[in-house]
């Protein structure tokens, strides 16, 4: 979105990233350059290749002037690195750092240096913002994160619940996200539901996808694992209800999503997620087994709280930013850099 809109406002943009990056979004669609830098996913030896390979890119692109933005702790510490000499850095911050043990003393440093290093920093929820500031950062600001915009349902709810394998009658909750650690999706495995059951889909791939599995099959759960779904419209209009169990969040487009579906949402209240919803979910702690049971059955076995969910969903739907407000947030932080004018 920002690679499209800068590039429509006349500025010379290009993206560097690994390759797939470009495969799945197609910026030489949207008026950028794109330049494949393979930036490995964790601290390694690879990291000095990707700085290179970056910095040879960029002195030639920027020509002294220009602006670097980095997305993420990983592109932040190498463009960090790669800049050329003078040229304003701007990091935004997608993601809160939560590896343990050696993992952790690997990363915290590496927190540091992004912060310091940027002239500005744009923090995607308030505890990343509170997290930058105290590592050093100078100039960090709350960033603005439009919700996205996703086309209507394709199908109707009773036909994608008769291809779920939902009996008439019975509630389906449904989750959505990569499977992984970070999402707490071990909170709807270990769910003890009341009758009658409510039928749980969880959409997504990813690496933790035996591990839950197995925790479906021994425990007997009544949760169905659907794979990676691109129908997601579809899923939200069959759902009763949406369940986000993560650990923690910036601003998950999911949650945006959701309201703005005017689907009933339960979610824990990490990160960004209060932020995002206001008042128009249940809130409960992560890993809270018990307390987001509780709130679920609630919610389904009081019909006027679930239209006033809906209701209070769609209204807090319109009061987010807009892509327009994203686009003019970056284009004034450029703006106000040294060096800033005429390419980014």
């Amino acid at each position: 979105m920002l690679a499209e809109g800068l590039a429509r406002h006349g500025h010379e943009v290009s993206v560097h990233g690994p390759a797939a990056t470009d495969a799945q979004f197609g910026f030489g669609d949207r008026g950028a350059t794109f330049v494949p830098v393979e930036i490995p996913a964790s601290p390694q030896p690879g990291d000095l290749l990707a700085v290179r390979a970056l910095r040879r890119s960029l002195s030639r692109r920027l020509d002294g002037d220009g602006v670097v933005h980095a997305h993420g702790l990983r592109a932040g510490f190498v463009a960090a690195l790669a800049r050329p000499a003078g040229t304003p850095l701007v990091v935004t911050w997608h993601n809160l750092v939560l590896a343990q043990g050696l993992r952790a003393k690997l990363y915290h440093p590496l927190e540091r240096r992004v912060a310091r290093a940027a002239d500005v920093t744009l923090g995607v929820s308030s505890d990343l913002v509170a997290r930058v500031r105290e590592l050093g950062g100078r100039d960090v600001r709350l960033a603005l994160v439009p919700a996205p915009v996703r086309p209507p349902a394709a199908r109707g709810r009773d036909e994608v619940r008769d291809e779920l394998g939902v009996e008439p009658g019975r509630p389906l909750v449904l989750a959505v996200g990569r499977l992984h650690p970070q999402k707490g999706f071990e909170t709807l495995v270990a769910a003890k539901w009341t009758e009658p059951q409510p039928f749980v889909a969880i959409a997504g791939s990813g690496p933790s996808y035996m591990t839950l599995a197995q925790r479906i099959s021994a425990e007997h759960a009544p949760v169905h694992l659907l794979g990676y779904r691109d129908d997601i419209a579809d899923l939200l209009g069959a759902a009763d209800v949406v369940a986000v169990t993560s650990v923690w969040e910036g601003q998950p487009l999911f949650v945006q999503e959701t309201l703005a579906a005017g689907v009933p949402l339960v979610a824990t209240a990490v990160g960004g997620i209060p932020e995002v919803v206001g008042g128009a979910a249940r809130l409960v702690e992560p890993h809270d087994v018990e307390g987001f049971t509780a709130a679920v059955e609630a919610l389904l076995a009081d019909p006027a709280a679930l239209q006033d969910l809906r209701r209070r969903g769609l209204a807090r739907a319109a009061t987010w930013p807009t892509e327009r407000d994203t686009l003019e947030q970056v284009e004034a932080v450029y703006a106000q850099l040294p060096k800033a004018a005429g390419r980014s």
